[in-house]
């Protein structure tokens, strides 16, 4: 199998990317090339069904500055790889002719309508992108503290039902802007629960989604200390067949962004090992889960 950063470079050539040019400021330079209407938009009228899959890889992907998702989406489409999205409402970047905002506004509503018509699945991951800090008392709630929104940073003491609320506001704004139901599927920010704030969840009718330890690419540590390559070669060499992966749609502290310039090899080096990839509407523990709670 070749090296992981030969592969990262040759999916660079294949897409056009110059000789000398480092992977951060390629990424950069497509994105200001690419139309508002890039990724997910240019491959909709062709997209298929999820297909049966023998040796399933989960790949499920939280949101973030959306700097990378529309190159993100044309990989996805462009190998016919279905993930899992998992919604909060962050800040994004100036993407492609879309203004500086936040995952869920009108500026990327049509990019999520396309991408929920490609068939891909679809969970809340809070509001405001909700940290839990710690359990207070006997019932009487959680510290929470916002990553996102008009309180960012502040801890806050949220009731059970505060919390609920969290988990239902993607829902809610993801059916607006698709017509499209989310699946009563949930991943705690930064996968920090407590078995009190999942049985909260659970009473209000949500399940929540962690992933495995080989299923962490990475891509939300520092370039400098792990780089590309590493993350890649780390990956191919320890992910197994019904592992649940997890990346974001752009992490604002790595300078070197993760994605797409690992997903695209990691997607085809895994295929090469007779792995396939699925969305959480095929794993034994998800797949019964329906749609959120109005």
């Amino acid at each position: 199998m070749p090296r992981a950063s030969e592969l990262i470079r040759a999916t660079w050539r294949q897409a056009g990317a110059l000789r000398g040019v480092s992977l951060g400021a390629t990424l950069a330079a497509t994105l200001l090339a690419a139309p508002a209407q890039a990724g997910v938009e240019a491959t909709a009228a062709t997209a298929t069904p999820e297909a049966p899959c023998a040796r399933p890889v989960y790949l499920t992907i939280d949101t973030g500055h959306m700097g990378v998702a529309p190159l993100v989406a044309d990989v996805l489409a462009r190998h016919h790889v279905k993930a899992t999205f998992f919604l909060a409402n962050e800040r994004t970047q100036a993407v492609g002719g879309r203004p500086e905002g936040s995952t869920l506004d009108d500026a990327w509503a049509p990019w999520w309508k396309q991408l929920a018509a490609q068939g891909h699945d679809v969970g809340s991951h809070t509001w405001d992108h909700v940290v839990w800090r710690a359990d207070v008392g006997s019932h009487a709630g959680f510290t929470m503290q916002a990553t996102a929104g008009p309180r960012k940073g502040q801890r806050l003491h949220m009731s059970a039902a505060q919390y609920c609320e969290q988990l239902a506001q993607p829902a809610h704004r993801f059916a607006q802007m698709t017509g499209q139901p989310m699946r009563a599927l949930f991943r705690a920010p930064g996968g920090k629960t407590s078995p009190a704030l999942l049985a909260a969840a659970r009473a209000c009718g949500w399940t929540h989604v962690p992933w495995t330890p080989h299923g962490f690419l990475g891509d939300e540590l520092s370039s400098e200390r792990h780089p590309n390559a590493q993350l890649l070669e780390r990956a191919l060499k320890n992910v197994r067949e019904g592992d649940i992966l997890l990346m974001h749609l752009g992490i604002w502290s790595r300078q070197d962004p993760w994605a797409p310039a690992v997903l695209e090899p990691l997607i085809t080096g895994l295929q090469a090992k007779g792995l396939c990839f699925a969305t959480l509407r095929t794993h034994p523990d998800f797949a019964r889960v329906g749609p959120a709670p109005r």
